[in-house]
């Protein structure tokens, strides 16, 4: 008889909650907020992650967003890719920010609301955008229609 071993489950479910959105007095920085539960938890708490549009423009500079979801979107109609592409700014602030909850959560997190400045883990996330690039791609392309492969980006 052949033993199984039964894959481990995640220690935190996350889902979008909602952004990005400016954060009210904090020019020039965005925030995406996320549901985070633990299995061991009886509630779920919010997070609110921030990153400011600087950093997030040299992050998709070093990752080419921009060509890489051009070359996606060259197959679509204009109006079609005008849209997608306003959409895309957003989605790529969103796997950002995920990357980004992602740190804190492999650190551990305190089962209370929280939010995690813009000015925080920067050098880290810049190691992890890098490292993840793949992820951040495929997370915009999936969420943009562009991807048949319906993989959860969030397990990549």
């Amino acid at each position: 008889m052949t033993s199984e071993r039964v894959p481990e489950l995640p220690s935190y479910r996350v889902t979008l909650f909602f952004g990005p959105e400016p954060v009210e007095g904090e020019p020039g920085v965005l925030a995406c907020v996320f549901n985070v539960k633990k299995r061991s938890w009886k509630a779920g708490v919010q997070v609110s992650v921030e990153i400011a549009q600087a950093h997030l423009a040299r992050l998709g500079e070093e990752v080419r967003i921009a060509d890489r979801i051009e070359d996606a979107l060259s197959s679509l109609g204009s109006d079609m890719r005008e849209t997608s592409h306003m959409r895309a700014d957003d989605l790529f602030a969103q796997a950002v920010t995920w990357c980004k909850l992602d740190l804190c959560l492999a650190a551990g997190l305190a089962q209370k609301n929280q939010r995690i400045s813009a000015a925080d883990l920067v050098p880290e996330l810049n190691q992890s955008v890098a490292a993840r690039a793949e992820y951040v791609v495929t997370y915009v392309l999936t969420e943009l229609d562009l991807i048949s492969d319906r993989q959860s980006p969030a397990s990549l």
